[in-house]
């Protein structure tokens, strides 16, 4: 019997690929707004346990509210210049946002960006800022327990060795603030503003001209060989 061609292996593969397998959007929006936004409870959970309620250090205040905003702007040109001209081990972020992060949220529409960046900027600030800063703070001292608690950040982003490091400075920029203002709204508004611009630079513009890793189709004259 004559052995398929690579073409038909591959016309086999997609008519045998079940779509109804795969998570739609909805769900992974879905799965990823309550997951970021599970992080409220949970933080306030360990705050009555630790005895430090992250929600202590928490005021509506629009002079801190601005400081957020501004706060986030640094953080923005950050991750544009790692993403236009990266540099040694920086190039694995820029391929993991291209070959996992876009596909997985391409299609979001405003409002699905605008709450997974709320839930991601109130639930993990409410925990690392509020609740595991504030309580290394208490027990390390002010800059002993900012740095632990920045590498802890770091530690629970294990996207990779290089994304790790960018989010341990990330997590030391936001405590520091955190620090520098005593309110809790200041890194929420910067956090939330932060991730909701990176994936409207990733979604919106960055990526908008062309399908994302398009498959080519086989010329069935090729020699694979070569």
């Amino acid at each position: 019997m004559e052995r398929p061609s690579p073409v038909e292996d591959w016309e086999v593969l997609l008519e045998n690929e079940n779509e109804d397998d795969q998570p739609g959007r909805d769900v992974i929006i879905m799965f990823a707004v309550f997951f970021e936004g599970g992080l409220a409870p949970l933080s306030l959970f360990l705050g009555w346990w630790l005895g430090h309620n992250p929600l202590a250090q928490f005021g509506w205040t629009a002079t801190d509210a601005l400081w957020g905003v501004l706060a986030a702007v640094p953080l923005v040109l950050l991750f544009l210049l790692t993403l236009r001209w990266p540099v040694g081990p920086l190039r694995q972020i820029k391929t993991f946002c291209e070959d996992e992060f876009i596909p997985l949220l391409a299609g979001s529409s405003w409002s699905d960006m605008a709450l997974i960046a709320l839930s991601a900027g109130v639930g993990e600030e409410m925990l690392f800022r509020g609740v595991l800063q504030s309580s290394l703070e208490a027990w390390l001292g002010i800059g002993w327990g900012l740095l632990a608690a920045s590498l802890l950040f770091g530690l629970l982003h294990p996207i990779s060795m290089p994304y790790i490091v960018v989010a341990a400075v990330v997590g030391l920029y936001l405590g520091g603030a955190f620090v520098l203002t005593g309110n809790l709204l200041t890194v929420m508004v910067t956090h939330s503003l932060y991730d909701f611009a990176l994936m409207f630079y990733l979604l919106r513009y960055h990526y908008r001209g062309g399908p994302i890793n398009p498959i080519h189709p086989l010329d069935p004259d090729a020699n694979i060989d070569d």
